[in-house]
């Protein structure tokens, strides 16, 4: 049985990005006097950006948490790093096979979505440097053109609106991180698939419950579903 929608993540599931995320999000606290590491970001990968900065400030005993003039000022130069990188990197490609998984699912009548924990000038960046339009995807939705972001359903739920998709036992949603395990979960998805190559390993996603736990994003088409590509 095939789902009739699947929402994938980008980064670390479908795009790859030498983990810079990371990196962009030291860089904005750097850029305020605020020294953290990047396994201090790692648990929070996959959520809205402005609200893991926060998080980050608030673990750190920093009342600034709570200012979100201050957040926003790390948050604006994350997002020009994002941008800068996502243009002009010679890293940044797609993950080896995404756009045929998408192919094949699309040739046996599934719909394709893609959602993020980016806002959407981030986005489209990567989605016009990948050249993944409306003939390869069929919807893309970002964490600030919702009221909520990972691990709340809404993303998953505005592509279901827009794609005619009413039960989401018969969605998909495929990613690499926890957050993505639990918003799949919050929606109720027939398939939590994890991908354990991107930002965290298999054991640390086997913690979120996953229907499926696959290497990569190849494998949603041939181990999950059964599918040549």
């Amino acid at each position: 049985m095939l789902p009739k929608l699947v929402v994938f993540d980008m980064a670390g599931t479908t795009v790859h990005d030498a983990d810079f995320v990371n990196h962009a999000v030291v860089h904005g606290f750097a850029s305020k006097g605020v020294e953290i590491s990047t396994d201090q970001i790692n648990p929070l990968m996959g959520i809205p950006k402005p609200i893991a900065i926060a998080r980050v400030l608030e673990q750190n005993g920093d009342d600034r948490f709570a200012d979100a003039i201050f957040v926003d000022e790390i948050h604006e130069v994350f997002l020009a790093e994002m941008l800068r990188f996502y243009h002009e990197d010679p890293r940044v490609r797609e993950i080896d096979g995404a756009s045929q998984v998408f192919r094949v699912l699309r040739e046996h009548g599934v719909k394709i979505a893609l959602d993020t924990g980016f806002s959407r000038p981030i986005a489209d960046v990567i989605l016009d440097r990948l050249g993944w339009g409306e003939r390869v995807i069929d919807f893309s939705v970002t964490s600030d053109e919702v009221a909520r972001g990972r691990p709340f359903p809404d993303m998953i739920e505005s592509a279901m609106r827009v794609l005619d998709v009413e039960d989401a036992a018969l969605v998909a949603k495929v990613g690499d991180t926890p957050s993505d395990m639990e918003q799949g979960h919050a929606a109720g998805c027939g398939w939590v698939i994890g991908v354990w190559e991107g930002t965290h390993t298999r054991e640390q996603l086997l913690d979120y419950d996953p229907t499926h736990l696959v290497a990569n994003v190849r494998q949603v088409a041939t181990d999950v579903f059964g599918l040549a590509i």
